[in-house]
């Protein structure tokens, strides 16, 4: 983190730079792909053996039987109530798949595969002490994982590059610019891509923040918890939708995570992530109930006092 801001205390990426100085300039140069983010602090698993993707695809959302060397994929798991648990970003290189997972979980997602793997040939090793993240217009090595192509489209574009220690320090030395996970995080929310433990909370459900498009494949089942991921799907109703808000510009700063969202009066929602975007000015994701019209006025209720927003129906 040399030279850059540490997050606030409530920020989820502690460990790494928030911004260099100009977090609004730091998002122009990712956009035109001149600068690198910091991810070291991702959780890495490796997960080798023969029984590696079979053993994968059976306890996840996606379909990773036939995942190719090099290929990136996304995944969920979900408890058997069909609660997202944890989100996967998945790299095989041949001989083994690759889990960046988000800060924190790593210890807890190897404990999740540790007590499923039976009699299968699989090994889990933690290599987040030895590997690290950078985020990159283009990959920095044969393991890059890439956001979904419905991402992309929204100007989501880049790499998480899982490289060694020296590789990585040698990686950010060298790049032209150094972005903050401030830049970076402004453009997921901008696509409309979440981020578990921000845009999830203990009952989110993929249906209802845009992993059916991503990281569910609808045509395979025997995963836990895919029984209420195909029953909300078959009805069309899942009870809430991942939505981006346009905020009035009068506010010193942006809303934070788990602000309340208000129509006529009521609760309907929390905000995920609020943001200072380049171009669309003072920006959040938020979580709102199914029953609120895609037009209607909302209000923010935030620390600083409410703050009007209205929905971006782009996504």
């Amino acid at each position: 983190m040399t030279n850059g801001v540490a997050p606030p205390e409530d920020n989820p990426d502690q460990g790494v730079a928030w911004h260099y100085g100009d977090p609004l300039r730091e998002q122009r140069w990712l956009v035109d792909g001149t600068g690198v983010v910091d991810l070291a602090n991702r959780g890495l698993l490796r997960v080798a053996g023969e029984d590696r993707l079979t053993w994968l695809h059976a306890l996840t959302t996606q379909h990773l039987e036939k995942l190719a060397p090099h290929q990136s994929s996304t995944a969920l798991i979900l408890d058997p109530q069909g609660h997202v648990e944890f989100e996967l970003h998945l790299i095989d290189d041949g001989s083994a798949t690759w889990l960046i997972c988000q800060p924190g979980q790593a210890d807890g997602l190897r404990a999740y595969l540790e007590s499923m793997r039976f009699m299968l040939r699989v090994d889990v090793v933690d290599e987040s002490d030895d590997y690290a993240v950078l985020w990159s217009a283009a990959p920095l090595s044969d393991l890059a994982w890439s956001p979904p192509q419905a991402f992309r489209d929204r100007g989501w574009m880049g790499f998480e590059s899982i490289l060694t220690r020296q590789a990585y320090e040698q990686a950010l030395m060298q790049a032209a610019h150094r972005c903050g996970t401030w830049a970076l995080e402004a453009l997921r929310v901008a696509a409309g891509a979440p981020r578990i433990g921000l845009e999830t909370d203990h009952r989110t459900i993929p249906n209802e923040v845009d992993w059916l498009n991503t990281a569910v494949h609808l045509q395979k089942g025997c995963y836990r918890g895919q029984e209420t991921v195909a029953k909300v799907h078959n009805l069309g109703r899942p009870p809430r939708r991942l939505e981006l808000l346009l905020l009035d510009g009068s506010a010193e700063r942006p809303p934070k995570h788990g602000d309340v969202v208000m129509f006529d009066g009521r609760e309907v929602g929390f905000i995920g992530t609020g943001v200072q975007h380049y171009e669309l000015g003072p920006i959040a994701s938020a979580i709102i109930k199914r029953s609120v019209p895609t037009d209607a006025p909302l209000m923010v209720r935030t620390a600083d006092g409410d703050l009007p927003a209205h929905q971006d129906s782009h996504l």
